[in-house]
């Protein structure tokens, strides 16, 4: 764990607080099941007893009460400390993570091939670029109305977002995912229990009147879904496709990726997540992974899977592949989709168990972004735009956008 922590980053320090704070817990266990034995024995006693010795009995069962009430105090004491602090300690780092920051990343595959715009005559314009020209997307009124990162969504840009949540979802529906429409609000338990109320406080929205918290991905109430529930492992893997609009206050991001929509406060977001067996979330992790290769290669989007450096997984992920869509007018590859291996960490924190056989004991969770709608929205404008400003449509979207093979600019359709 001292280990792990370094890797990240974080205070190792927090370990060894952690193991006395568990000591203390565990003493003052023992001291208070000793006194109670103790009262109890003596509690057998006074009934039996009379004259002066019965009032030495009653005395001596009143100072031992005092010490039993003590001891219960210390024991819950010492038992919320441990608590609190193993709140704060992040999952195990997986050892085949690489040790780093944020370029410290390993570069697994790249798939698809990066057009030469140069080669076919003409300069790429950006998604805003394109989007306005296509009456796609509209920043000037979204920060009219809602300020900085927000945006609207109009004509082709709203029926490409819901292009791309159904097909999203008839992919995962096709893998097994149960699709599931999801609370944007969950409580603090549901928040603190998958790890957002750590190191990502700062990025997440609270409604202080209602002690309710906007969730950044639907990861969060997947996650809760099933919380103090034991699953007969039987039913083992579970599988969910969760469709939400998620809330991030972007916190630190200040100066970047300001000019369209690929770093907003509000987005709709398509998310797998899973329930399995420990044994079983290496492998699940992989085809989570598999899942995300398909959908992007479905969009015919170039892209190169990374894993992700210690220092820059998210405090629930004991590993993290992301999967990066290269952007033609930013000139490198940018996370479009990401699934992390949580192991037991948020199980533990949210009381989700499995039965097995006579074993009840913690089950691994895991997500998988599908479709961060705007980020996808950037890569196909961008990827399939056409030297006359218009946008050719993947096929796998075309079936969801009434057959239309072409996004044309709003001029010219007009005409």
């Amino acid at each position: 764990m001292r280990a792990s922590q370094r890797a990240r980053g974080e205070d190792v320090a927090l370990v060894d607080a952690l193991l006395s704070a568990d000591e203390r817990r565990r003493s003052s266990g023992v001291r208070f099941d000793e006194l109670r034995a103790e009262q109890r024995a003596l509690g057998k006693l006074i009934p039996k007893a009379s004259g002066d010795e019965k009032a030495e009995l009653l005395k001596k069962a009143g100072e031992l009460a005092a010490d039993v009430k003590a001891a219960d105090a210390a024991k819950d004491e010492a038992a919320a400390e441990a608590q609190e602090l193993l709140l704060q300690l992040s999952n195990l780092v997986h050892p085949d993570v690489p040790v780093g920051g944020e370029e410290d990343f390993v570069t697994l595959e790249t798939h698809g091939t990066i057009r030469d715009f140069a080669a076919e005559g003409f300069e790429p314009k950006d998604h805003l670029e394109l989007g306005t020209t296509l009456g796609a997307i509209d920043v000037e009124r979204g920060a009219k109305v809602s300020g900085s990162r927000f945006y609207f969504l109009t004509g082709v840009g709203a029926l490409l977002e819901l292009a791309l949540v159904n097909a999203a979802m008839a992919q995962a529906t096709a893998a097994g995912f149960t699709p599931m429409l999801t609370p944007a609000l969950v409580r603090p338990q549901a928040m603190a229990g998958t790890g957002f109320l750590g190191q990502a406080a700062q990025d997440v929205y609270r409604l202080d009147n209602d002690d309710l918290y906007l969730v950044g991905t639907s990861e969060v109430a997947l996650a809760a879904y099933h919380m103090d529930e034991i699953i007969d492992g039987d039913r083992l893997p579970m599988r969910y496709a969760g469709f939400s609009p998620c809330f991030r206050r972007e916190a630190g991001s200040h100066g970047k990726d300001t000019r369209g929509i690929f770093r907003v406060h509000q987005f709709d977001k398509v998310e797998m997540f899973s329930y399995v067996d420990p044994a079983d979330s290496r492998a699940e992790h992989q085809r989570l992974l598999d899942w995300e290769k398909q959908w992007l290669t479905s969009l015919e989007l170039p892209f190169r899977v990374i894993d992700v450096a210690s220092a820059d997984l998210g405090s629930s992920a004991a590993r993290k592949f992301d999967c990066e869509a290269w952007i033609p007018t930013q000139g490198k590859y940018r996370e479009l989709t990401s699934t992390s291996d949580c192991t037991e960490f948020q199980s533990r924190r949210l009381a989700i168990r499995m039965r097995d056989g006579k074993t009840v004991k913690p089950l691994a969770t895991l997500n998988g972004t599908l479709c961060a709608v705007p980020r996808t929205i950037v890569a196909i404008l961008e990827n399939h735009q056409q030297a006359d400003g218009s946008v050719r449509v993947p096929e796998v979207l075309r079936p969801f956008l009434g057959g239309r093979e072409i996004l044309e600019p709003v001029a010219k359709a007009a005409k």
